[in-house]
């Protein structure tokens, strides 16, 4: 397996990983599918903000993906991004998650990332508990803000703080 940052090349991969998530869990909040040009333009954004797009291809297969992009739009959260982390599910279990956000985490201390924030549903104990392994606790439980499935959703909101010596400007 191998960790890189993702092309355009990738994007049919994203898209099957985020499609199944948004169609089958509550991983992605969104209720409809996307097309293509959603992830590209999706990529390309988080790309020109500098944030970082990894995939983790097995196989030539995008197996999959991690992101982090800006937690808040003023300028005053600018140290501060929210991550997220999925798998193709035929590639569950296999450490696919934690080569991921291991890279990721390390690409926002190289960043000068101070706090790493995940929007979690509460249900989702796997996502908790990799969470937790890095180090990420969670500062919060919002219940009921969310729906999909003809349901409520909780959200559990986690937080890694990054040692910066002092606030940059």
């Amino acid at each position: 397996m191998l960790i890189r940052d993702a092309g355009h090349d990738d994007l049919p991969g994203i898209l099957e990983i985020h499609n199944e998530a948004v169609r089958n869990s509550t991983a992605v909040w969104d209720e409809e599918t996307v097309d293509v040009e959603d992830r590209r333009a999706w990529l390309e954004g988080r790309q020109a903000s500098g944030f970082p797009v990894l995939v983790a291809v097995d196989r030539d297969k995008v197996a999959g993906y991690a992101s982090y992009g800006a937690w808040r739009t003023k300028s005053g959260y600018r140290h501060t991004v929210e991550n997220s982390v999925y798998v193709h599910v035929d590639h569950h279990r296999k450490g696919i998650a934690k080569a991921l956000m291991a890279e990721l985490i390390e690409r926002a201390r190289a960043g000068r990332v101070h706090a790493v924030v995940a929007n979690i549903e509460s249900t989702n104990t796997t996502s908790i508990a990799l969470h937790e392994r890095f180090g990420f606790r969670v500062v919060a439980q919002m219940p009921e803000v969310g729906v999909k499935f003809g349901r409520w959703l909780d959200l559990t909101i986690m937080q890694l703080t990054l040692p910066v010596e002092t606030p940059p400007e």
